[in-house]
């Protein structure tokens, strides 16, 4: 299905079935030339169905189906070449190195298996000249949940979520060594165990691009899965504007918001908005209902934790090169704040070795060293903070996304 819109505005439209849904945007900007604005449509829809029971998890991955016709608007053979914003667009966008991550242990969990994880990670590496990353050499390892080599049934579906993952983490922190963890499903208590798994392999850095709905059982899942001091552990916040998922709610991890990125005549030739459409998709934030605020957060709008804390690129209408073909056809364009989640787990790996017990604090003790976000909203909301950006910290985009590293070090 394909709409298009006018360019001052954006639409959604639902599919029934399969809790499947499918967003239609207009891009503000075009990444593969990233110079001029698109006059063409960005539809796209989920990766992954919504869970329908609670415990349940879904990626937060929103794959772009009108990569095609963009494509083909600008000349080019479709799934040829990449579409969407590739490794350089994303170390100018956010001040970050090119050859970052040597020595570093990054570790990306997710449910289910893609049989093409470590080929289509090849090719996007090779596509950008980024350095192989290869199971022969000891830079890549794929594990099930608890570390074995007999790896869980495979899925279309989340296979599109690995592939942007791995992409995003050879993009950002390219010297890394890389971890995929297969949790056998997409329970929250596999991809807990996947999780534990992944730091005890060494992982320092921890991208999980999933969540789904609280509930009471949340703050045990904290203590099981998600206290890991001195490890940076990354989550999406979710794609459904002001609503709060967990495991992004949990107080021991980071939790990444997400905006729209585009090309602009700045000093810092970027801008950035809260990801948003008018139909309230977009960067997920707002108030925990069960996970109780960690000290060193202390905005007043909510009693207990407040999503998110710092956000990346993840408007599908501006969103990143993925190369998928394990339900996928090659290269083609993925956002959601999937996209922001890996991403930010790279920028810590590149920043160093953490030092701090939980290194989202290192964000809150540097918030002068992000990019604040200050225009755009999710929703009408009271404060109006936890939905709406403002100056210094809010919901959708916390306090920013990343200019450099510093923000990231202890």
């Amino acid at each position: 299905m394909r709409t298009t819109v006018p360019a001052i505005r954006r639409t959604a439209l639902s599919i029934a079935g399969a809790g499947a849904l499918t967003l239609a945007g207009l891009a503000a900007a075009m990444p593969a030339d990233a110079q001029t604005a698109s006059t063409h449509p960005t539809t796209w829809q989920r990766a992954c169905a919504l869970p329908a029971t609670a415990g349940q998890m879904a990626c937060n991955a929103l794959h772009v189906t009108s990569v095609t016709e963009r494509v083909n608007a600008k000349g080019v053979t479709p799934n040829a070449t990449p579409s969407g914003y590739g490794p350089s667009d994303l170390y100018s966008a956010y001040n970050l190195p090119s050859g970052g991550g040597a020595g570093a242990t990054v570790a990306i969990v997710d449910a289910y298996n893609d049989p093409n994880a470590a080929s289509d990670m090849a090719t996007y590496r090779s596509q950008y000249g980024l350095p192989a990353c290869t199971a022969a050499s000891g830079c890549f390892k794929q594990v099930n949940q608890t570390g074995g080599t007999k790896l869980p049934r495979n899925s279309t579906s989340w296979s599109g979520e690995i592939s942007l993952d791995l992409d995003m983490v050879s993009a950002i922190a390219p010297n890394a060594h890389i971890i995929l963890v297969e949790a056998s499903t997409a329970s929250m208590t596999n991809l807990g165990t996947a999780v534990n798994t992944a730091v005890s392999l060494g992982a320092k850095f921890v991208s999980n691009s999933y969540g789904g709905s609280e509930s009471s059982s949340d703050t045990g899942y904290d203590s099981t899965y998600f206290n890991h001091p001195g490890v940076a552990i990354t989550v999406s916040t979710g794609d459904s504007g002001y609503k709060v998922e967990y495991p992004a709610a949990s107080q021991y991890v980071t939790a990444v918001g997400g905006t729209s990125l585009v090309r602009a005549s700045n000093t810092r030739g970027w801008s950035e908005s809260v990801w948003s459409t008018s139909s309230a998709e977009g960067a997920g934030s707002g108030c925990s209902a069960y996970d109780p605020k960690p000290t060193w957060q202390t905005d007043t709008g909510c009693a207990k934790r407040t999503v998110a804390d710092v956000s990346a690129v993840a408007d599908p209408a501006t969103g990143v090169a993925v190369y998928q073909t394990y339900g996928g056809s090659g290269w083609t364009v993925y956002g959601g704040t999937s996209v922001a989640s890996p991403l930010i787990a790279s920028v810590f790996a590149d920043a160093g070795t953490p030092t701090a017990s939980y290194p989202v604090t290192d964000i809150y003790s540097h918030t002068s060293a992000l990019n604040d976000v200050t225009t755009g909203s999710t929703a009408t909301c009271s404060p109006a903070y936890l939905c709406t950006a403002e100056t210094g910290y809010d919901g959708p985009t916390g306090w920013g996304s990343p200019a450099g590293l510093t923000a990231f070090t202890g």
